[in-house]
């Protein structure tokens, strides 16, 4: 599990948070220490789920696979939202065209 301390950086706006990702320790820079936890743990436990899963103890390779994986999860949530997107657009599209007809009928019927 990933643990973190914080250290305010030189910068004002980052703050500096040491994490330990699968017995690692790194030292990380950003506006907002919990989310830099927040990844860091996600990370580790990614790691942990390939090591248990493959039985391997490198940690470079264990890395590269971790990466695969949330790779995987980024492009499964990105194809959701462009599929989940024109559906919307479709959607969108017919209403605005079905709109349209009624306020042409009701111009027609105004002016005639």
């Amino acid at each position: 599990m990933a643990t973190a301390t914080k250290q305010p950086a030189n910068d004002s706006s980052t703050t500096s948070v040491r994490v330990e990702i699968f017995d690692q320790a790194y030292n990380l820079r950003g506006s907002d220490p919990d989310y830099i936890l927040k990844l860091a743990e996600y990370v580790d436990s990614k790691m942990r789920s390939v090591a248990e899963q493959t039985r391997t103890v490198d940690s470079a390779r264990l890395a590269v696979l971790a990466a695969i994986n949330i790779a995987d999860e980024l492009h499964l949530i990105r194809r959701g939202l462009e599929s989940g997107n024109s559906e919307y657009l479709k959607r969108a599209h017919h209403l605005a065209d079905a709109l349209d007809e009624v306020l042409q009928e009701k111009e027609k019927r105004r002016v005639g």
